[in-house]
């Protein structure tokens, strides 16, 4: 089972807020999830991410989307 970095939205209408989570590859964006990594705000362009998981999930191998990728940049 492959694991990818992802963003799942929450939040309400025209009021978004993600959070950055490690997810099996095939699940869907709100799907199941193995671990929160960090949440993101796009309107306060405000990010909050644990550092040590996210370098945890690297390590087993994770793919970064590019969503993440765009934001962590």
């Amino acid at each position: 089972m492959s694991v990818s970095i992802k963003l799942s939205r929450y939040g309400a209408k025209n009021s978004p807020y993600y959070r950055i989570v490690a997810a099996p590859t095939r699940s869907k964006r709100d799907g199941k999830n193995l671990a929160i990594i960090g949440n993101y705000d796009p309107k306060l362009k405000k990010l909050k991410v644990n550092k040590e998981l996210f370098d945890e999930w690297i390590k087993k191998g994770a793919i970064i989307t590019s969503g993440v990728r765009k934001i962590i940049k």
